[in-house]
């Protein structure tokens, strides 16, 4: 084989992976917005009944202790899953934003409070840290966004203050304070702005985290309760039932790896792209 051919290989693998993966997010998108769409009837209609079915060609992935569909139950619990993943993450870009920039253009006692703030609650695994948060503030979908989104808030905030600080050293800044004499413009308008520039990558990213986050404390039963389908939730009511019937655990975990697969492989492909211009 030739060495253009091996070359060629991992290319291909590579843009088919993107593709799956972009597909596999514009579905979930769907079922975020519309799940209907995808999956018309109720997740939380019962059918006794129709307990424990296996998976078939009436319930593609089988039926719940409660005779409920797995499969719409999937759809919809994307609705929660994706949304308090993805508003999380938000969160924490915002409070990331925020203690970053005002570490890296503030003075220095901010910039060492700051900074020592980071260094605090990095020292605690983010899961630890939400999960001590919840404790305190208890169960719930909007404490779970808050706990989540503020335990990731450091990650991005680091970022912002040493992009804020190479930044500000830049010959382009430089050249921008000889027309501009309010500091607080030159801050705002040029070096906030390239300095946030890396931000989408890393939301991607991290969207995955968040998701993995989401149902790992759903499942200790500290975001949302069943009945509703979030899918960590739905891992926590079928795991007694894993021997009896192994569908009612395998697909709602099978969603959440497929996600945070795919959030990680479009978030790495967007982080080599942007890599690729800095070089440039």
């Amino acid at each position: 084989m030739s060495l253009l051919s091996r070359t060629r290989i991992p290319t291909v693998g590579a843009q088919w992976g993107l593709w799956l993966s972009t597909s596999y997010l514009a579905l979930a998108a769907i079922a975020v917005v519309a799940p209907t769409l995808l999956a018309p009837s109720d997740p939380l209609e019962t059918a006794l009944a129709a307990a424990h079915q296996q998976p078939g060609w009436q319930h593609l992935f089988g039926t719940d202790r409660l005779g409920r569909d797995v499969l719409v139950r999937v759809v919809h619990g994307a609705q929660y899953s994706l949304f308090i993943g993805g508003v999380a993450t938000a969160v924490a870009v915002a409070v990331g934003i925020v203690l970053g920039s005002a570490a890296g253009t503030g003075n220095r006692i901010i910039d060492e409070v700051v900074t020592r703030v980071f260094d605090l609650l990095g020292s605690f695994p983010e899961i630890l840290f939400a999960l001590v948060l919840i404790a305190f503030t208890g169960p719930g979908t909007w404490n779970l966004i808050l706990a989540i989104g503020l335990s990731a808030a450091p990650r991005y905030g680091r970022v912002v203050r040493a992009e804020i600080l190479a930044v500000r050293e830049s010959e382009f800044v430089a050249q921008a304070r000889l027309n501009t004499t309010s500091k607080f413009a030159l801050t705002v308008k040029h070096i906030v702005p390239n300095a946030l520039v890396t931000l989408p990558v890393l939301a991607t990213l991290g969207l995955g985290t968040s998701i993995l986050g989401t149902a790992t404390l759903s499942f200790l039963g500290f975001g949302t309760q069943p009945p509703l389908p979030e899918w960590g939730s739905m891992l926590s009511e079928s795991r007694d039932d894993l021997r009896l019937a192994w569908w009612t655990v395998f697909f709602p975990g099978l969603a959440i790896t497929a996600t945070v697969i795919a959030t990680t492989v479009v978030g790495r492909h967007l982080q080599h792209r942007f890599e690729r211009r800095s070089i440039q």
